[in-house]
Formats: C-alpha cells, sequence, structure tokens
C-alpha cells in the first residue's frame, strides 16, 4: 500500500475555486485503477492549507495518477490559487520519499 500526504497553502482569495475545482478532479481520481482512496481536506488550524490524503495498491498505480489527462486540467486550472508550490510525501513500509 503507498500513502500519499500532499499538501498545499492556497491564496485566500482563492479558496473556496481551488477547493470546488478539486471535487472534479477527486471525482475522476477516485475512477483510477489502483486508487483506495482520495480525499481534499482543509486544515482545522489554517483554513488556507489544503490537504490531500491518498492510498494506492501500488507505487505504479500511483506513477500512473500523476499523468492522467485530468491531473493535467487539475494542475493548470490550480497553479493561479496556488500560495506556494504543493508538498507531496509519498509513505510506504515505514519510508518517506520527498519529490
Amino acid at each position: 500500500m503507498i500513502y500519499v500526504i500532499a499538501t498545499t497553502q492556497v491564496k485566500p482569495e482563492g479558496r473556496e475555486a481551488f477547493i470546488k475545482g478539486h471535487k472534479e478532479c477527486i471525482a475522476e481520481t477516485r475512477k483510477e485503477k489502483g486508487c483506495v482512496s482520495y480525499e481534499g481536506h482543509t486544515s482545522i488550524h489554517d483554513p488556507n492549507l489544503y490537504v490531500v490524503v491518498e492510498r494506492w495498491e501500488t507505487r505504479d498505480d500511483l506513477n500512473a495518477h500523476g499523468k492522467a489527462p485530468h491531473m493535467k486540467v487539475w494542475r493548470e486550472y490550480a497553479a493561479p490559487y496556488r500560495a506556494s508550490p504543493t508538498v507531496i510525501e509519498i509513505i510506504s513500509d515505514g519510508k518517506v520519499e520527498k519529490f
């Protein structure tokens, strides 16, 4: 099992549009092969910190997700709403990878 935690600091004025747009991405991602779960959340401590929690059956499934057409659309849509680059952590077997 592969776990992913992706955090994005969102511009306050773009927060609602970012979250609304991500709902479409969530719906498409949940249809992907190997997607066990994929959810978006807002931090209770910082309303402009958006956290995506994902679970994938294999690393290959996760890699395919990153190349999915809807992810390209999502990245382009979300770019103007980000206050900083998304930080992604991949967790498997107790090891953490950052990229």
